[in-house]
């Protein structure tokens, strides 16, 4: 799509290199050969794309490496310091900064990932993100191969979760994870019959007695 596509003098292309409407690839951005760069996505100087990876649409490679056999996207952002290795994956809304996607890693949903390593073969649930600043200083967080993070975990970091370990859904991890362990951080589920059904009728209630909260919404 020459018309809408930008490359800059100095981009390095490879062979048989596809690249997508409206892309822009920035001067120093290398791609090897086979890559697949889908529409609207921006390559910036600091990016190095490695022969057979993908990158989809809506994507912004700010800096990092993307290795072959490697996909990133759609609407994935990677920043400085992000290395994404062989075969791994970066789904839609991930956002990488300073961390290493180790072969075969995938995370895939709405997460962030900041000065972290995420080891060979795990996975990150949806809404993942770790909690790399505390206000002064950034810090490290270590998720060991084959790991398992369930969706919505919050990981404070300093933090290590050992190989293999589990992270339960909506876990918010202080301390470290030993290998293999079940980590799990979140309050217990409690539920009361019928109680739903006294809430409306409280709530209907009120509502009848003063119109004008009604009015409001």
């Amino acid at each position: 799509h020459p018309a809408s596509t930008v490359v800059e003098v100095g981009v390095r292309l490879g062979r048989d290199v596809e690249i997508g409407a409206g892309c822009v690839l920035r001067r120093g951005a290398e791609i090897g050969d086979d890559v697949v760069v889908g529409p609207y996505c921006v390559i910036e100087s600091g990016a190095r794309i490695a022969s057979g990876a993908r990158v989809r649409a809506f994507s912004l490679v700010e800096a990092g490496r993307i290795a072959g056999g490697a996909s990133v996207g759609p609407f994935s952002r990677m920043r400085p310091g992000a290395v994404v290795e062989e075969g791994a994956r970066l789904g839609n809304f991930v956002e990488v900064k300073n961390a290493v996607i180790e072969r075969g890693a995938k995370v895939n949903h709405l997460a962030y990932v900041g000065d972290a390593r995420v080891g060979a073969g795990a996975n990150l649930g949806a809404g993942t993100i770790t909690c790399n600043y505390d206000g002064v200083a950034k810090h490290r967080t270590d998720i060991g191969a084959g790991a398992f993070i369930g969706s919505n975990a919050a990981l404070v970091a300093p933090v290590t979760v050992g190989d293999g370990a589990i992270v339960g859904a909506g876990s918010v991890v202080v301390e470290d994870v030993p290998a293999d362990a079940l980590a799990l951080a979140r309050s217990r589920q409690v539920n009361r019959p019928g109680m739903a059904r006294r809430i409306r009728l409280r709530n209907q209630r009120r509502a009848a007695q003063d119109p004008r909260d009604e009015e409001a919404q």
